[in-house]
């Protein structure tokens, strides 16, 4: 990495750094990180329930699984680790038997290296049934230290070996500093409360005085919310142009959207040089006329299946000229209107583009991207990175490496990246352990991450795990935007929002749930004999109106809350008869 990405990333982090303290058992691991290091940090949570998780005590507590051997070692610093060797199958590990309790959730982090090369190492729960519960994976390599962080939720109660899985048996499994810890989803619930109150809200002071300083007792402040600073949205498509009762149900809960097809390049180009933009032009003029963000979905599409009919036949020479002219057409027809785009959805499952052109060319599409528009966040777009830890492809150090590649493309070095998140969960109890680890991994590099198709597969307590899926998201201190990708009401619905008639589905119940929770309703508060009143709002646009305690006459102002270093303080005078606010503090 050249001195100019490094100082390009440092003013990265400087802007997006979000703080916390490191309470163990409350926190999130802002500790996190996708280097590898010298030596591990310290363990966890103490351990959790691991025995012996500094193997300070040699190897008490852990035992062979498989064929192979185990052995305390030390590293040149004098760090005691355990090192599995002489394997002879990919599951050939040291082991440890945990006691699961159903329902309980468990964060996992371990710090691993191995003998040589560059593998990616994964951990599992061995059930008695021989099921493997799967915690997480890291790209490890010989020479440093890389963590480890996953998780799962205990679907028996009852004893579970846990262990380690590298495909190359030839190459030794070295860890350190392993930790499980459980907690009750009450706890959990507890903690997400408590950084969405960290995080999404601020005190704001109020002051409220004469001209000549004299404090006004008792005055009347009403504070009304008039927009949301977290952006919460919602896909569309082309129905909304032709139903008003679509459109209403939008527009009166959402700030932000993107389009399901209708900008993806199959859509706009059916053939070739016969572009047509023109519902997706009508969807843009909407969303604008109602003051609605929208992410840009997609430029391109590495999935070979998603090509337009006449792509995939095309010479290299041939689609790198249909690439770039669709690159220019619709980066440019959209430059202004979009704050983000999709530049290459799903290229870590896919591959289309990099075997037709070579390995560097998604990131070649991001320079070009970013040189026509410099506005928009430019993001990956993928799924499985945080909602299935058996997928290998798109683990959080598989996204993050390629990621780097990306940044370390020519004309890339200050590109403004953003981490999308597809968040397309199947059925069943989601995995809110690993999801958090990963973003938490993901959050290391300090762009913005967001939530970008956030969906639950149809399947008994859909509403209740969707709940689970979009407060998980909110509350982790790193995500800058939530989009959800419900199935069409007018299609077989999977993950409908609404009825035919746009009337809320449970699951819509939830969403509209969350979004009257994650907003301040319509309050009143008066000031004390010192003329100060003291309230937490959530971040957002405000309308706030004084109201003089004698005289009833009263005054107008607009308050932003937002997170910053700014005083949480907004002072207001007032005489007797003509009241005007003199200042507002921005917070």
């Amino acid at each position: 990495m050249n001195r100019f990405t490094e100082i390009c990333l440092l003013l990265h982090a400087c802007i997006l750094l979000y703080s916390g303290n490191m309470n163990q058992a409350l926190m999130y691991d802002h500790s996190a990180t996708t280097e590898c290091l010298v030596e591990p940090q310290t363990v966890q949570y103490g351990g959790g329930i691991i025995n012996n998780p500094d193997f300070n005590n040699g190897i008490k507590g852990w035992m062979v699984f498989g064929q192979g051997k185990v052995e305390q070692r030390k590293t040149q610093r004098g760090n005691m680790f355990i090192a599995a060797f002489d394997r002879k199958h990919l599951s050939d590990s040291f082991s440890q038997t945990v006691q699961l309790v159903k329902g309980k959730l468990y964060a996992l982090s371990a710090w691993i290296q191995i003998s040589g090369g560059r593998e990616t190492v994964s951990v599992v729960f061995r059930t008695p049934g021989g099921g493997l519960l799967h915690g997480g994976a890291v790209i490890a390599e010989h020479g440093c230290w890389s963590m480890l962080k996953g998780g799962i939720v205990a679907n028996f109660t009852g004893p579970a070996d846990l262990l380690f899985k590298i495909r190359n048996t030839d190459a030794e499994i070295w860890a350190d500093n392993i930790s499980l810890q459980p907690f009750t989803k009450k706890q959990w619930r507890s903690h997400q409360d408590k950084i969405i109150a960290k995080e999404r809200k601020s005190n704001v002071k109020f002051h409220v005085s004469y001209g000549n300083k004299t404090a006004i007792s008792d005055a009347r402040i009403m504070i009304k919310q008039t927009k949301s600073a977290f952006p919460l949205g919602c896909e569309i498509n082309q129905n909304i142009l032709n139903s008003t009762a679509y459109q209403n149900w939008f527009t009166s809960r959402f700030t932000v959207t993107a389009f399901g097809n209708e900008m993806k390049w199959y859509s706009t180009e059916k053939i070739r040089g016969q572009e047509n933009y023109t519902i997706a032009d009508a969807m843009v003029e909407f969303v604008e006329q109602n003051n609605i963000s929208i992410r840009g979905h997609n430029i391109f599409w590495d999935d070979p299946k998603y090509q337009p009919d006449w792509v995939p036949s095309l010479a290299p020479e041939e689609l790198q000229k249909a690439a770039e002219e669709r690159i220019e057409s619709v980066v440019l027809r959209y430059k202004g209107k979009l704050i983000a785009w999709d530049v290459v959805n799903e290229n870590l499952h896919f591959r289309f583009f990099e075997d037709k052109l070579g390995e560097n060319a998604s990131a070649a599409f991001y320079a070009s991207a970013h040189q026509l528009d410099q506005s928009p966040l430019m993001f990956m777009n993928e799924y499985n990175t945080i909602e299935n830890s058996e997928d290998e492809a798109a683990t959080p150090a598989k996204y993050v490496e390629k990621l780097k590649n990306i940044l370390l493309y020519p004309g890339n070095d200050c590109l403004p990246a953003g981490i999308g998140l597809q968040s397309r969960f199947g059925p069943g109890q989601p995995n809110l352990p690993y999801m958090r680890a990963a973003m938490d991994i993901l959050a290391a590099m300090k762009f913005p991450l967001w939530l970008t198709e956030a969906f639950v597969d149809k399947g008994e307590n859909q509403a209740q795990y969707l709940e689970e899926v979009l407060r998980e998201g909110y509350s982790h201190p790193a995500v800058e935007g939530i989009v959800i990708w419900p199935t069409s009401p007018f299609s077989e619905c999977k993950m409908c929002l609404t009825d035919k008639n746009f009337q809320n589905t449970p699951n819509g119940d939830v969403v509209d749930e969350l979004i009257d929770e994650w907003s301040c309703k319509p309050m009143e508060i008066a000031t004390s004999h010192e003329g100060f009143s003291e309230i937490s709002l959530f971040h957002g646009d405000y309308e706030v109106t004084v109201t003089h305690p004698d005289t009833k006459s009263s005054t107008t102002m607009n308050l932003k809350v937002t997170k910053d270093n700014s005083e949480n303080s907004v002072y207001v005078q007032m005489n007797a008869f003509v009241p005007h606010a003199c200042y507002t503090a921005i917070i």
